[in-house]
């Protein structure tokens, strides 16, 4: 039996353009910051993060900007595997918000 894949990967289309998109990815990683205690950091064009405490702890993942399109890329901890399709249907609404 083959394990089941905890990750999470979700793309949508760009249509405000990289530069702003990169803006507000950077608004929702200083809010997730606040809210969760993630960690995160700019690689080129790609926002990185991890939750080192709290309630995610373990999760890690990366926000991956260009002209066309916004993909988020999600690795869950064991124990919150369970949880995948509630926090997937989250970062989904939140990805539409953001890309509004």
């Amino acid at each position: 039996m083959l394990p089941i894949m905890a990750n999470i990967s979700i793309r949508r289309p760009n249509a405000l353009g990289k530069a702003m998109a990169r803006q507000k990815t950077e608004s929702l990683a200083l809010s997730m910051e606040a809210k969760l205690g993630i960690r995160w950091h700019w690689k080129g064009d790609q926002l990185r993060f991890d939750t080192p405490r709290g309630a995610a702890r373990g999760t890690s993942g990366t926000v991956s900007v260009d002209d066309t399109s916004v993909r988020v890329e999600i690795d869950l901890p064991l124990l919150l595997r369970g949880f995948r399709g509630a926090v997937e249907g989250k970062v989904q609404d939140e990805l539409d918000r953001m890309l509004r």
